[in-house]
């Protein structure tokens, strides 16, 4: 397991409050629930290849960039690294494992300087007898990320069986 260093919200009073309202995580947040949800938030910068989730790794966090990009990589059975996708500022990271806490199928590094903010499923769980609406649209948002993965992969699987196949003349 890797350590990350943890920095205390420095920004200004609010701060983790304002990264909620304006990412993919809260969305449907109001500020009130923003605020709520901001006491379980972890804000952790990387350095340039720094490990955040490793191959195999169980772990139940969610991570969205706040700055900077992380580097999705497969480890060949050589051992070689290979980049298969790169999120961006914005992008959450860990979002399977945060649901069903199977182990990951890539590691992710950072790729320059970046910064993330993560919360655990457990503290997520937490909400759900005081404020069980903020699990709610948490959650919605998730799936509503995972399914988008979900139709760009199945968009990218049809190109490329009309690229194989020679299927409709495009090629």
């Amino acid at each position: 397991m890797n350590t990350l260093t943890d920095t205390p919200l420095e920004f200004h009073y609010g701060a983790a409050t304002d990264l909620l309202a304006n990412s993919s995580l809260g969305v449907e947040l109001t500020m009130e629930q923003c605020a709520s949800l901001s006491s379980v938030v972890r804000v952790s910068c990387l350095k340039d290849g720094q490990l955040l989730i490793a191959e195999q790794e169980v772990n139940e966090d969610i991570h969205v960039i706040i700055e900077g990009e992380l580097g999705v990589f497969k480890v060949t059975a050589g051992g070689d690294k290979t980049l298969l996708h790169t999120l961006k500022k914005g992008d959450m990271a860990g979002e399977l494992g945060f649901i069903d806490n199977t182990p990951h199928a890539a590691s992710l590094y950072a790729n320059g300087m970046t910064t993330i903010y993560s919360i655990s499923r457990t503290d997520l769980e937490s909400f759900i007898y005081t404020d069980s609406d903020i699990v709610y649209k948490v959650m919605r948002a998730i799936t509503r990320t995972v399914h988008s993965i979900l139709r760009t992969m199945n968009n990218e699987y049809i190109e490329l069986l009309n690229y194989v196949t020679h299927q409709h003349g495009r090629y």
